[in-house]
Formats: C-alpha cells, sequence, structure tokens
C-alpha cells in the first residue's frame, strides 16, 4: 500500500512520544477488517455502465479497501452511488465529484478505476498516473493509439499499476486454456479465431432490424435536443469533437458505435477474444505485423458510424493467423466446433484445437480433463489473479507493487491489434506494421487515423 499522508496521520502519534509508523497489512480491528488509516483508498470514475458492477461487485466486498469517492458528469449518477458506498459501511463519506480533477487532486487517494465511455479512458488515466494513482482502466483503451503511447510512458516512467479491464484473464479456464496451448497440448499453433458480437449480432437487437432498440437509438441520435440540467454534457464529450446532445450520445450504445467514442465492438468486445490470443500464444510484447479485412456498416442513416461487422486476418511475424470476426460473420466457420457460442477464442494446432469462451473450456480431445491437468517444474504457469478476481488482483497489486495479470505493456499491444484491424478493414487496403519501431509500413496517408486531435482544451491533459 501507498504511505499516504492519511497513513501517517492514522497510523498513530502517540502524545508526547516520537511517531511510529505501523507496516501495511498488520493493523486490524476486533472483527479483522483493516482499519482505516491501513485501508487502500479507492474511487470510481464513471457512474453509469460497467464501473458499478466491478466496484459493488467486488471491491467495495474487499475489506482491505475504502472506497471514497464517486465521480460522473451525471450529477444523480455519482449521488446516487456515493449515498450506495455510506450504506454499504454504515457511515456518511463518499464524496461526489463532477470534475475528474478535482478528484484526482486529492493526496488521500491511491487508485481509481476509469469506466467512462472509451473516449475519456486514456486521458484520464494519463492523468490520474500523473496524479501518482494507480489505476484500473477498463477496455478498450481508446479511440487513439498515440495517446496510448503517452499512457504507456507515463505509467512505466511513474511505475504505476495498471491493470486492463479484459477480466477474462483472472478466470481460472481461460488462464488453464493459455496454459496448455502454451505447453504443447496441441502441438505448434497454426491459427487462433477470435469472435465477438457486432451490432447485428447486438443483445437489443440487430442494427438493421428497424424495430430494435438499438435501431430506434440509431435513428433518433440524429435529432438535437437539449441536455438534462443532471449532465455536464460539455464534459461528458471532453477531448471527443463539440456535438449536439441526443441521449443516444450518452447511453452505452452511444460510448460504443459512434466514432467519435470508439472504434466499435471490434475493440470494444472483440479485444476480450483478442486478449485471450495474446495470452495463450505468448505474444503480449508484440503484434501481428500484416491486417487483410472486408467490414459491414449499419444499412440504415443514424448516429451509430462504427463498423458493424468485420472480418479479419492478422498475420504474425511467426505466420500464425489471427482472424477476427463479429459472431455473424463467424457462425459458419465456428459452427463444426462452437455453434452456441457468441463470443470465444480458439487455438488451432497440429495436435487438434482448445476452445475458450465464458461458458466454458473446450478441446477436440474429450479424453482431456483440462480441471485435472497439473503442470511440472519446467511448465509454463500464468499469473494468477488473488481469487481469481481482476478486481481483487488490482487491489492487491496496489499494496504490493507486484505486476498485474494486465499489465500496460499487454492492454497497449491488444488495443493496438483492434486498432489495425479496424484500419485494414474499413480502407480495404493490406495494412503492413513494424512492430519494433511502432508505425505503418507504407500508407502513410493512413497514419492520421491512429491518432486524434483532442478538443481544446484538453490537448494539455494529454501532452503535458
Amino acid at each position: 500500500m501507498k504511505m499516504n499522508r492519511r497513513f501517517f496521520l492514522k497510523a498513530g502519534i502517540a502524545a508526547g512520544a516520537a511517531p511510529w509508523i505501523v507496516p501495511a497489512g498488520v493493523v486490524r480491528a476486533q472483527d479483522g477488517r483493516p482499519t482505516p488509516a491501513n485501508r487502500t483508498t479507492f474511487a470510481l470514475i464513471g457512474c453509469g455502465n460497467m464501473g458499478p458492477a466491478g466496484v459493488f461487485g467486488n471491491i467495495i466486498k474487499n475489506v482491505d479497501v475504502q472506497v471514497i469517492a464517486m465521480c460522473d458528469p451525471f450529477k444523480s449518477r455519482r449521488e446516487g452511488r456515493a449515498q450506495q458506498v455510506d450504506k454499504h459501511y454504515g457511515t456518511a463519506g463518499c464524496a461526489a465529484y463532477r470534475d475528474f480533477r478535482e478528484l484526482l487532486d486529492r493526496k488521500d487517494l491511491d487508485c481509481v478505476e476509469i469506466a467512462t465511455a472509451d473516449h475519456w479512458h486514456v486521458p484520464m488515466a494519463i492523468h490520474a498516473v500523473r496524479n501518482g494513482k494507480d489505476v484500473y482502466v477498463e477496455k478498450p483503451l481508446g479511440t487513439a493509439i498515440n495517446w496510448a503511447r503517452v499512457l504507456r510512458d507515463e505509467a512505466v516512467k511513474r511505475k504505476a499499476v495498471f491493470q486492463f479491464g479484459t477480466w477474462q484473464r483472472s478466470q481460472r479456464h481461460f488462464r488453464k486454456a493459455c496454459e496448455m496451448v502454451r505447453n504443447g497440448v496441441i502441438g505448434k499453433v497454426q491459427r487462433v479465431d477470435a469472435w465477438a458480437p457486432g451490432m447485428n449480432t447486438h443483445d437489443k437487437g440487430g442494427i438493421d432490424n428497424p424495430d430494435s432498440e438499438l435501431s430506434r437509438l440509431h435513428v433518433a441520435g440524429l435529432t438535437p435536443q437539449v441536455p438534462p440540467d443532471d449532465l455536464d454534457f460539455d464534459l461528458w464529450l471532453g477531448p471527443a469533437p463539440a456535438a449536439h446532445y441526443s441521449p443516444a450520445r450518452v447511453t452505452p450504445d452511444g460510448g460504443y458505435h459512434i466514432s467519435d467514442y470508439a472504434l466499435g465492438f471490434i475493440a470494444g468486445w472483440d479485444i476480450h477474444s483478442i486478449d485471450i490470443a495474446q495470452w495463450g500464444l505468448g505474444t503480449d510484447d508484440t503484434v501481428p505485423v500484416s491486417y487483410k479485412g472486408t467490414c459491414k456498416w449499419p444499412a440504415a442513416r443514424g448516429i451509430f458510424d462504427t463498423i458493424s461487422a468485420w472480418d479479419v486476418t492478422c498475420k504474425y511475424e511467426s505466420g500464425i493467423d489471427l482472424r477476427l470476426q463479429d459472431w455473424k460473420t463467424a457462425k459458419p466457420d465456428i459452427a463444426a466446433y462452437r455453434p452456441d457460442s457468441d463470443h470465444g477464442t480458439t487455438f488451432f494446432g497440429e495436435k487438434g484445437w482448445i476452445s475458450v469462451d465464458r461458458g466454458g473450456l473446450r478441446t477436440s480431445d474429450r479424453e482431456i480433463k483440462w480441471d485435472q491437468i497439473q503442470w511440472g517444474e519446467k511448465d509454463t504457469k500464468l499469473l494468477a489473479s488473488v481469487q481469481d478476481n481482476q478486481w481483487h488482483g488490482f487491489i492487491d497489486s496496489v499494496r504490493t507493487r507486484k505486476p498485474t495479470v494486465n499489465p500496460i505493456e499487454s492492454a497497449f499491444n491488444g488495443d493496438l491489434i483492434c486498432h489495425l484491424a479496424n484500419l485494414a478493414a474499413v480502407s480495404g487496403r493490406e495494412i503492413k506494421w513494424d512492430a519494433k519501431a511502432e508505425k505503418l509500413i507504407g500508407n502513410a496517408d493512413l497514419a492520421m487515423h491512429l491518432d486524434r486531435t483532442p478538443r481544446a482544451p484538453w490537448w494539455r491533459l494529454i501532452n503535458g
């Protein structure tokens, strides 16, 4: 745990005696819970979608943590979540912030989770790290690879603990699948399939179905409306371009499928499947070097303008192909081995295949009992999160300074694959990438699409 001002003040300075410091993990109340002075302090930025599930389902139950603040441009969200925290602890004191900069100025704050719309992930994380905070950043990293480079450099330079929100790595069966691949259970890997929902397999109905909720939002979002008094819409937009307000923009769907705020589900969902592919291949430190593919767009005119479907083949320098698809496109290809799964990662090797999704792990050899495999001393054993829980693993790393299961390098490279695959699909060109120099080979006119110009006054927040 970081030694912050609150720790020193509450560690106990006896009247008339010399100050003394109690090591982290020692002071506990009679009920076994750490005293307030010895808990890791935590705050949530983004109270409307992904963040609350992690905080109220995991973080707040961790006895080593004290949740001290909520932050959101929606007043009702931040105040409502703060009240939930106070109710849980049975005390008043969880602060509610509109502006994340005021929150991150707090000296008694150890770490934050950033669970906003995608376009805010990296700028807020950069500001947090520069203010000495450790960060849990929801996936994907964001809208500009050049912004992500700044975050990576700042996190490394300042030795910040960074945890990416691709929580599948903390699940035992995903870890076991990747260990099986690494330890040669299927022999030399030849190719990998990774797929996820697209806009036409969205859980609210396909974008091309005019009766679906997603389609109705798509069309209604074109009509300008007056922002509610409850919302600081200019702050919600932040570094994104100025735009008219409509409720569709500030829903999760708007955050996922409007290109000013996201790349779409090729990043927002397929990053999970890509992340497991990278982990299983042992390529967290690099990315494929070529990308070729196609895509589809929403049929009707509306506000959602990211690609709705994709089929991109990414080739590593080793020759292994990673094929990325939305579920509807992937269905014919996965029908033989995973017909019931709208997401997943399948490794194909010389001796068979291993396929894993949130529903479980399957292999081509039904005699393999994956949950009974025991590894030897020389076998590869991947990092396991504390209690197989992404959020508990993060807090443990904040307290011990040990690496997380999803450090900044793996997050950056996984996100980079999404950007390059999207660029190949949208442009219709083969994209070649110099993985060492981290730049395009040829296609110089497309390089601008890997960067964004932040709206004033947010340029300085990213570039320092």
